[in-house]
């Protein structure tokens, strides 16, 4: 029997290879020299790589016996997943191996500003001796401010405990008693901006979150208070941060990440109330270290058949081919759910009717969850972990599979509740030999428009004009409609529209639309591909 090939395409630690063993033939190769990956890939069966490589469409077309991808750290920019999910083979990441090493660093930018550590090591080195001037504040019965409680806002919590602080958390897809757990306080926005002597965010980068510290909420924040960002490049607004640093709106910053990197003509490099550190959240040996063991460990588990824990397109085995056209359209439901609850969720069940019954579709399930875990929590989402980061979000899951379906061929349903009660509702299918994409009911309303990359979703009392008044405020901000449904329940006297538009709607814009239709619901929602 001949043994497997593994090209390892980036220099890893000898641990890494100590935990693929002894069971393959390994194949070094510049991953960068496009022709010798060329060469390596003809007779690979499973590559590994760091951020170097491009595992791009064209390079998983040399490939024909591939079967796992794997990544040696959090991020897939390099990596393009929706090929190889096409083309049937596995990728795996290592997304726990930095949390300690991101939660550590954010902690230790918080002391780290609170004591002028940076400040007062240049000035010494320039060989003043100068005590007085880098005098510090203490963390102790400060008020610390998490945005965002995943895995390691999570961390960030139960480190900081210590140092006796207050802790005030904002994660609208958090529940109360989680927070509780962490020894946090739940709290809106604003509250937190308004009192937190420390503001600390760890929320994924999604078109919600981006610049969502922008100058409104940098004005609210006490002229002493800090802001660390070691999540996401621009989930703070750069340019209003530095306004705020030159006005003396805040005491500092301290960021590890940003827009763009490495950040050019940024005007808060060089900044005196600026602490700065080059991307290092995973920047450590043990981190390192265990993203290359990890994904050894996953590649032999792949090769050999079996379950793989840091799956991200798929959670390992083989998925049936009539199912695995659903994956992706679950997995959008499942980010339109998400979007129009808005809130933490309670209860999530998941329906698949039809013909899919005949078929193992249990990976449906999965496919949901990390859609509707995908943009709101700050670590990857595999299909393995959602079932445990649902659990952990407090979130009951209940999937059922039917082959009744009046309408369909298939139908895939995604209904639940919300933690102040609401109930929402999305269902989808696939229509036509291309398999189109389409949601055909929101919340009880009947309708079949395609996917699009940004959706609007709102209801209102049903009456004449309103179609003219959103087209308005649309038309005025240079958004086109690409299409369009209406649909009305006249017994409530209400009608719900969903447009596909060619960009995304700024809240600020929402609001108008909101205002302008006297609105109870509106949503916009942005899909992405995961």
């Amino acid at each position: 029997m001949t043994s497997s090939t593994v090209v390892i395409a980036e220099q890893l630690s000898p641990a890494t290879v100590a935990a693929l063993g002894p069971d393959f033939n390994i194949v070094n190769v510049d991953g960068t020299d496009r022709a010798a990956l060329r060469e390596a890939l003809s007779q690979a069966d499973a590559i590994l790589v760091r951020s170097a490589t491009q595992v791009d469409a064209e390079a998983i077309s040399w490939a024909p016996q591939l079967k796992v991808i794997a990544r040696a750290g959090v991020g897939l920019d390099n990596v393009d997943i929706n090929a190889a999910t096409q083309a049937g083979v596995m990728v795996v990441n290592a997304p726990t191996s930095n949390v300690i090493s991101a939660a550590e660093l954010t902690v230790a930018h918080i002391l780290g500003i609170a004591r002028r550590l940076q400040p007062a090591h240049a000035s010494l080195s320039a060989g003043k001796w100068q005590r007085s001037s880098f005098t510090g504040v203490e963390l102790y019965e400060k008020t610390v401010g998490i945005i965002g409680l995943g895995r390691i806002g999570g961390l960030v919590a139960e480190r900081l405990r210590a140092f006796g602080v207050e802790l005030l958390a904002y994660d609208p897809y958090v529940t109360a008693a989680r927070a509780q757990q962490l020894g946090a306080k739940l709290v809106e926005l604003d509250e937190l901006v308004r009192k937190s002597d420390f503001i600390t965010i760890h929320m994924p980068r999604t078109p919600e979150t981006l610049g969502m510290i922008g100058a409104e909420q940098l004005r609210e924040m006490k002229p002493t208070s800090y802001v660390v960002n070691v999540a996401r490049g621009g989930l703070i607004d750069e340019e209003a941060l530095a306004s705020a640093l030159d006005s003396g709106e805040i005491a500092g910053a301290a960021l590890d990440v940003f827009t763009s990197e490495p950040p050019v003509d940024n005007p808060l490099v060089g900044h005196e109330k600026v602490y700065l550190t080059p991307h290092l959240g995973a920047s450590t040996l043990e981190a390192q270290e265990k993203a290359g063991v990890s994904v050894a460990k996953s590649v032999r588990l792949a090769l050999a058949g079996e379950l793989v824990p840091d799956a991200v397109n798929v959670a390992g085995g083989v998925i049936d081919e009539y199912v695995r056209p659903g994956l992706p359209l679950t997995e959008k439901l499942g980010q339109v759910f998400a979007a129009l609850a808005g809130s933490a969720i309670t209860a999530l069940d998941i329906s698949v009717n039809g013909e899919l019954a005949e078929h193992r579709a249990d990976v449906l399930r999965l496919a949901a969850l990390k859609g509707v875990l995908a943009n709101i929590v700050s670590e990857p989402v595999s299909y393995v972990n959602a079932p445990l980061l649902a659990e952990q979000r407090g979130i009951e899951v209940n999937f059922v599979v039917s082959p009744e379906s009046e309408e369909y061929r298939n139908l895939i349903s995604l209904s639940g509740t919300t933690s102040d009660g609401q109930q929402f509702s999305v269902a989808g299918t696939l229509t036509g030999p291309k398999q189109q994409e389409k949601i055909v009911g929101i919340n009880g309303y009947d309708l079949e428009l395609p996917f699009t990359d940004h959706l609007l979703v709102f209801s209102y009392e049903d009456r004449p004009g309103v179609v003219a008044t959103y087209g308005v405020i649309l038309g005025a901000s240079g958004i086109n409609i690409k299409g369009m449904q209406i649909a009305s329940n006249e017994k409530q006297g209400k009608a719900l529209s969903v447009l596909a538009v060619d960009a995304p709607v700024t809240p600020e814009q929402v609001s108008q639309i909101q205002a302008g239709i006297r609105a109870d619901l509106v949503r916009a929602i942005d899909i992405v591909e995961l």
